[in-house]
């Protein structure tokens, strides 16, 4: 093979149709992401991008909406102990798995129904 892959650069999530607002009060406001601006040839389509770390979290819009239950994304967490407290604190509902080894991890879903997962590795 002559090419590699160097890092995910998107994960596109949908959203229902006018679903934009709801986004940016979970993802920016909720999560701390940050909202990028989407190229103007684009904006048309609908939807909201995000960054996070150097991942960009592209939301979507579609008709016939559907969210993902079991596909998901899943996010490498600093402190994830705090993140859980914080969730807890803004009565964000998630769940936690222990189910892979040397890894905290935990489940939610964002307000369109999408799944995500956070995950903090554990130092060996």
């Amino acid at each position: 093979m002559s090419f590699s892959y160097n890092v995910i650069d998107h994960v596109q999530l949908a959203a229902p149709v006018g679903g934009e607002e709801q986004a940016r009060e979970f993802y920016r406001d909720v999560l701390g992401f940050e909202e990028i601006d989407k190229p103007a040839q684009l904006k048309k389509n609908g939807g909201v991008w995000f960054q996070c770390g150097h991942v960009h979290v592209h939301i979507g819009v579609e008709d016939g909406f559907v969210p993902a239950k079991k596909a998901h994304p899943a996010f490498q967490v600093i402190n994830i102990a705090a993140m859980k407290g914080y969730l807890s604190e803004s009565d964000i509902h998630y769940k936690v798995d222990d189910r892979l080894p040397g890894a905290e991890r935990f489940y939610l879903s964002d307000p369109f129904g999408n799944r995500l997962e956070f995950l903090e590795w554990k130092a060996s």
